[in-house]
């Protein structure tokens, strides 16, 4: 069998053409059309890409301000329930201050109801003891009560210790206001005149002494010297009577302030 060269070559160039042909007018078109669908499928992918990372992004933005927001609101209630809880606190000590004071001043008003109420007792039992007391001796003795009180005094002076002695020495040196004996009642001349000699006996300096009458000693008379005290009054011996009438009127229900 003989082969044609021409036939087999008209074929090949044939075929060459074709494929260029092909290539030229179909697989290139084709590729590029393929090529640009990629490129298209590739950007819309990134695109997708981006947009899922942006979307988890703002996602755990979201969380995260989420969180900060619970985080805030759960210090919110607790800062609220401390405000909450001190306001409360401050409430009672203020509602317990008032109670208190209103306390205070009923049993300041009771307390002082109830001096007043001693007090009273006490000048009206003072009163009326001296009377009685004035009316005893006056009747036994007929000695009358003021000069018995005044002879009290007196021996009183003329007995007191050595260091009280001293003491009153000094007192009298130092005093700039002179000595000065409250009584009751007027002392009689001669009493005042012997009081004023023991009182000379403490010091070599002319001793000054003030006598005057206070009325609310009853029964009573003391010597005040810079800063020292003697004295004699039937006061003194009702304190344990006064005692006693404080202690019946705390037992029917009294009281005294608790500290």
């Amino acid at each position: 069998m003989l082969i044609d060269w021409f036939t087999v070559i008209a074929q090949i160039i044939n075929f060459l053409v074709l494929v260029y042909l092909l290539k030229r007018f179909l697989y290139g078109p084709i590729i590029k059309a393929m090529d640009r669908r990629q490129e298209k499928i590739a950007l819309r992918l990134e695109g997708a890409r981006k947009k899922k990372e942006e979307a988890e992004q703002e996602t755990e933005l979201f969380l995260k301000k989420n969180r900060e927001f619970d985080a805030r609101h759960e210090e919110m209630l607790s800062q609220i329930k401390k405000e909450a809880e001190a306001r409360r606190v401050e409430l009672i000590k203020e509602a317990r201050s008032r109670v208190d004071a209103d306390m205070a001043r009923w049993y300041g008003a009771i307390e002082k109801e109830k001096e007043t109420f001693l007090q009273d007792i006490r000048r009206h039992a003072v009163r009326h003891t001296c009377a009685i007391v004035s009316r005893a001796i006056k009747d036994l003795s007929n000695a009358d009560l003021e000069n018995r009180i005044t002879s009290i005094f007196i021996e009183r002076l003329q007995n007191v210790d050595n260091n009280e002695r001293e003491a009153l020495a000094q007192a009298i040196q130092h005093s700039m206001e002179g000595i000065k004996v409250n009584s009751a009642f007027e002392i009689p001349g001669e009493s005042a005149k012997e009081i004023v000699q023991l009182l000379q006996k403490l010091t070599t300096d002319p001793v000054a002494v003030r006598f005057e009458i206070l009325p609310e000693l009853i029964c009573g008379i003391e010597l005040k010297l810079h800063g020292r005290k003697i004295s004699w009054n039937i006061a003194d011996y009702l304190e344990s009577f006064e005692e006693s009438m404080r202690a019946t009127i705390e037992a029917k229900g009294i009281k005294k302030q608790p500290e």
